[in-house]
């Protein structure tokens, strides 16, 4: 029984509330993984302020395979920075599994993420001085797993990744390719109920994008929530949602219709954002 549910017939106490019979349940299907509103990011440096998120307003549910898609500079991975809390936004707020984010600091997050959040970036971020089996145990065992489970972990992602035998390797002295599958194999090891993949293919050649496409697109199907930001459209191809970022702003979100198999679309397209006023 979740911790939200009462025994059949049985009534509240006198006093007692109750949730609303609209409001989702914290953790069940009907609630969101990630709910943003509002969410506004700018960037100060040497020249002008940068505002790469303008009032952004998103939601991804249990299961669904969402690519933002962009021009360079439209600010994709900082609203995925900001949805995995490396980055803290001026405004707005974030919900995960139905709990507001508000109030999280670099402690919370960085729990939430060890436990129920994957990130896999472009450029793989893997420790240069430890080797593969290292590299993917380590989340397993900070997220207080005993060393025999996260060797068990480690080395059935290995195997499902074409990397058993890679094991006792340096990330010096991979591909490309292998380095990012190492990259995506720490990303998954605690079962992430959300994978954040931030241009996983960006760096690699045709062979290592279409290994990175089919690995994502394989966990998809055994029900992996996925939000990946990319470029490319061989990788938002793969997704059931397609939303195009332009300028801070969602310009456009389209996803396939289960019945009919046609697209269904929200917002005001490239056009539209272009005529909003700042």
């Amino acid at each position: 029984m979740s911790r939200a549910e009462a025994p059949s017939g049985q009534q509240p106490e006198a006093g007692s509330t109750t949730r609303p019979a609209a409001e989702p349940i914290p953790g069940s299907a009907a609630e969101p993984i990630v709910r943003a509103e509002g969410l506004t990011r700018t960037h100060h440096g040497e020249g002008a302020p940068v505002r790469a998120v303008r009032g952004v307003d998103l939601t991804v549910s249990r299961g669904e395979f969402v690519a933002v898609t962009g021009p360079s500079g439209a600010g994709k991975s900082t609203l995925l920075h900001l949805l995995g809390g490396l980055q803290k936004p001026d405004a707005g707020s974030i919900w995960f599994d139905g709990t507001c984010l508000d109030s999280y600091g670099e402690s919370q997050w960085a729990v939430l993420r060890r436990r129920r959040i994957g990130i896999v970036f472009q450029f793989f971020n893997l420790v240069s001085n430890l080797t593969v089996a290292d590299n993917v145990e380590l989340p397993a065992l900070l997220a207080g797993a005993g060393p025999r489970r996260a060797r068990a972990e480690r080395a059935e992602l290995l195997e499902e990744l074409g990397l058993a035998g890679k094991e006792r390797s340096m990330p010096g002295e991979l591909s490309g390719g292998e380095q990012q599958r190492v990259a995506l194999a720490r990303a998954l090891v605690n079962h992430p109920d959300l994978l954040l993949a931030d241009e996983p293919a960006g760096s690699l050649d045709s062979k290592g994008t279409r290994e990175v496409l089919r690995l994502l697109s394989r966990f998809h199907r055994r029900g992996q929530t996925i939000l990946l930001v990319t470029h490319d459209a061989r990788m938002a191809s793969a997704a059931d949602r397609v939303i195009s970022f332009f300028d801070g702003r969602i310009a456009d979100d389209a996803a396939l219709d289960p019945d009919g198999g046609s697209v269904r679309r929200r917002g005001r397209g490239v056009a539209g954002v272009l005529e909003l006023k700042d």
